[in-house]
């Protein structure tokens, strides 16, 4: 069963810092593409960052740029995302998710993913 499972995610002032974590399981991250997703209060799922296997292209959405960094250790099937400064806007569920055959791009800004993780809240308020 292919499953992803996050951790990391709580209460944070504007300004803070967290650190996501998703491990997988059921299968190696090796030959997939890893991304992390945010889904604000009443809004749709948005793609935040992808990252590809290989090299490692990134795409990140522009209101995180500079903020937020994803990174991938396959060894441990588990994908990162370290996000300092953050904001109110930031505030959601994140969810990650992997994908195949596809583009770090395509997969965050069309959402075309295969495993989805169940999500964890992280709140930004002061």
């Amino acid at each position: 069963q292919l499953r992803l499972v996050e951790s990391g995610g709580g209460v944070v002032q504007p300004g803070g810092s967290l650190t996501l974590a998703c491990e997988a399981s059921g299968f190696s991250t090796t030959n997939y593409l890893l991304g992390w997703f945010q889904q604000a209060p009443g809004q749709d799922r948005e793609g935040i960052s992808c990252i590809s296997g290989g090299v490692g292209h990134k795409y990140y959405r522009g209101s995180v740029k500079g903020r937020f960094t994803i990174s991938r250790e396959d060894a441990k099937n588990t994908v990162y995302l370290e996000m300092k400064n953050l904001k109110p806007d930031d505030t959601g569920v994140y969810y990650c998710a992997a994908g195949q055959f596809e583009t770090v791009e395509s997969m965050c800004v069309y959402l075309r993913t295969k495993v989805w993780g169940q999500g964890t809240q992280v709140t930004v308020s002061s």
